[in-house]
């Protein structure tokens, strides 16, 4: 069977594609939660609005991100952390603590699912964190850990 669909499933395809499938999991699944609807002549039509909806909306996404990036290649970051003797730290960096400094140093708004650490930073000093606002876009922020200074 035929069907437009309405979301991007997984696995299946993206909004406005149209995928040929079984006709128990069109029936079953997708039709009745409204993730798709049957292909016909109208909704093909109906289908290639929403895919070029959704190309527009990705070029706008990885514009943003790739602003982004250019706005964040030369900045450092610096989080301050309890630490002990040593420049051990009480604890480590997580990408959350990542997301927040960015937003307050920076004015960049960034998801922590999309900051990757390459190791656990459990010690003063300087790391490169890669981030991925957008799959087509890749940046390295510089974290610079330091210790508090309670």
């Amino acid at each position: 069977m035929k069907v437009v669909l309405r979301t991007d499933v997984d696995g299946v395809g993206y909004k406005g594609d149209i995928v040929d499938i079984s006709d128990g999991f069109a029936q079953n699944k997708l039709i009745p939660k409204g993730l798709a609807f049957k292909a016909t002549v109208g909704a093909e039509r109906e289908a290639e609005r929403m895919r070029n909806s959704r190309e527009l909306k990705a070029a706008e996404e990885r514009s943003v991100a790739e602003e982004m990036a250019s706005r964040l290649t030369e900045k450092s970051i610096t989080i301050s952390m309890n630490a002990g003797e040593g420049g051990k730290l009480f604890g480590s960096v997580t990408t959350s603590d990542i997301a927040t400094a960015l937003e307050a140093q920076a004015n960049v708004t960034l998801d922590r699912k999309d900051l990757q650490l390459s190791e656990t930073i459990k010690e003063i000093g300087t790391y490169e964190v890669t981030a991925r606002p957008h799959p087509d876009v890749e940046l390295s922020i510089t974290i610079e850990v330091v210790a508090d200074s309670e």
